[in-house]
């Protein structure tokens, strides 16, 4: 099939999302050789059903667990013909590596064009797409006044925000799971290798490698035991570089020895660490400039992370100086882009649905934002989900927080008692996954909205209101432990009372996030967050409508 051919055909099937992957397929069958695709399906499981049912659950981890199988469930119902298919061309050697993605109900597998070709006629296939590999890992930051050595025991960004205070505490994130989803992990450092996830004899080495599809996550390019350090360093080899230093470590790799990796792997970590226990998610990672399919895939999977009650800290990325490259509001890296679990008061002129991802954004030793730390606003409108509106609109307000990433000590991946120093927000973003470790130390049923409004509203502001350059301000590890020890603002439902009713009602929002009628009476059976002023300040509640 000569390439004009290829895209005349394009151009007619409105299934095609790009006229690039038949024109790189058909490349691809005159070299004999395969392409790797990932495939959106049309069907998606009722997410308010879906929150209702799992709000009953009285834990985190077992409404992970039933979340989990559900929507392992519904994938495998939804895609069982088109996995038929699949199955008897893989026995006739035209399809090869099948994967299912639950969180996203997605498949990814490697076939030629013709395949592919009669795979877009399939009413059940929302998009079919050629899976690319990226630079996942943002550009690190350089700078003159770095220092080749350093002569404190403890990071100075752990003091910027008041981590040893909590330690003081007898908090330092003990029992607390967090997965770095990133290049791997040297788990061999002597400042980790004590409080790693135990994976028992199927994954003797504290977690997966996604990329080589095996039980050894270990680090060959470094950004990731960097970030696993920020999280958890417990000082052993010299130097405290870890926020919670007696959390737990789950070590996933989906990025390559040159920082590289697919959405696919990106989506296949999140989930691996989900489906093994994990309660946070730590992401130094992220695509930018990425297309609409790209990003779908991304955000169902964060959107499935939230229903499960996973929270994911994301950095923002370090593309704010290639506005030329990366402008406004594609400016942010995609999962980052992706919305919080918690609207922020100064977002609700522009509200829309929610996902798992608390964003981060990078600021120096005195709170000043780093001059490469990506800047929203972003924007869904383009996409399926059709929201946060920008020009006209203020767009999703990027990043939530910021943390220390400039000049951040942490763990060399090369020598396992030894230390090196980066930045970026890929450095921010530990820290603030550190923090999340302390937060569910102190308060183990804390839910990603609950935590993500914590970090916002103790947070150290840097701006008047919510900013595309900060967030919300600098976070802050001890006003945060001290906040989550006492949060129960929506663990319990509440009734609405006359006087909360009568005019003072804001708006009302389902599970997930989206904005429902206002008016308290004309309220379907279900559950609800129901925001009211009291006073000036404005106040949330969960509400059961049972009438």
């Amino acid at each position: 099939m000569c390439i004009f051919a290829t895209l005349i055909i394009c151009f007619f099937m409105k299934k095609v999302i790009f006229s690039l992957i038949l024109f790189c397929c058909c490349f691809a069958v005159f070299a004999d050789e395969p392409v790797e695709v990932m495939v959106l399906m049309k069907a998606r499981y009722d997410r308010i059903q879906l929150s209702r049912r799992a709000e009953l659950y009285p834990t985190r981890a077992a409404r992970r667990d039933y979340v989990v199988g559900e929507l392992k469930a519904f994938a495998e119902a939804s895609q069982h013909d088109l996995m038929v298919t699949l199955k008897d061309l893989e026995r006739q050697g035209m399809v090869s590596s099948i994967h299912s993605m639950w969180s996203a109900n997605a498949l990814c597998f490697k076939t030629t064009d013709a395949v592919i070709e009669t795979l877009m006629e399939r009413p059940d296939i929302e998009s079919v797409t050629l899976v690319k590999r990226y630079n996942c890992i943002p550009e690190e930051v350089t700078t003159t006044e770095a220092k080749a050595t350093y002569d404190y025991y403890i990071a100075p960004n752990l003091t910027q925000v008041n981590a040893p205070q909590v330690w003081e505490q007898g908090n330092e994130g003990q029992g607390v799971v967090i997965a770095v989803v990133d290049t791997g992990v040297n788990y061999n450092h002597a400042d980790i290798a004590d409080h790693l996830w135990d994976g028992g004899e199927e994954f003797p080495h504290h977690g997966y490698d996604i990329v080589n599809m095996d039980d050894d996550p270990m680090d060959d390019f470094g950004h990731g035991t960097h970030c696993a350090g920020t999280v958890c360093g417990d000082g052993t080899a010299g130097l405290r570089t870890g926020v919670a230093p007696e959390a737990i470590l789950m070590c996933i790799k989906s990025a390559d020895n040159e920082g590289h990796a697919t959405p696919v792997n990106m989506v296949k970590g999140m989930e691996w660490a989900v489906e093994h226990g994990c309660d946070a998610i730590s992401m130094s990672m992220g695509v930018a400039q990425a297309e609409v399919p790209v990003r779908e895939l991304l955000r169902h999977t964060c959107e499935s992370l939230l229903d499960a009650g996973v929270v994911a800290i994301v950095a923002a990325g370090n593309e704010h100086n290639l506005q030329h490259l990366c402008p406004i509001p594609l400016n942010v890296r995609v999962p980052g882009s992706c919305p919080p679990p918690y609207l922020d008061p100064d977002q609700m002129i522009n509200p829309g649905a929610l996902s798992c991802v608390v964003c981060v954004g990078s600021v120096d030793e005195n709170d000043t934002v780093a001059s490469s730390s990506s800047e929203g606003p972003v924007t869904w409108q383009d996409t399926e989900f059709g929201d946060y509106a920008y020009d006209p609109g203020i767009g999703l307000i990027r990043p939530d927080i910021c943390a220390p990433g400039v000049m951040i000590w942490s763990l060399d991946y090369e020598d396992i008692y030894d230390y090196d120093y980066k930045s970026g927000t890929s450095q921010a973003t530990p820290c603030v996954a550190g923090i999340v470790a302390l937060m569910l130390h102190e308060n183990p049923e804390l839910t990603p909205a609950a935590i993500c409004q914590i970090l916002e509203e103790t947070s150290l502001k840097l701006t008047h209101t919510k900013s595309n350059r900060t967030g919300v301000g600098r976070v802050d590890a001890l006003a945060a432990v001290t906040a989550a020890a006492s949060w129960d603002a929506l663990e319990e439902y509440s009734d609405i009372t006359d006087d909360e009713q009568e005019g003072s009602i804001e708006r009302i929002f389902d599970l997930t996030g989206r904005i429902v009628t206002s008016d308290y009476y004309k309220l379907s059976p279900g559950i609800y967050l129901i925001q009211y002023r009291q006073g000036s300040r404005l106040q949330t509640k969960k509400v059961i409508i049972d009438r």
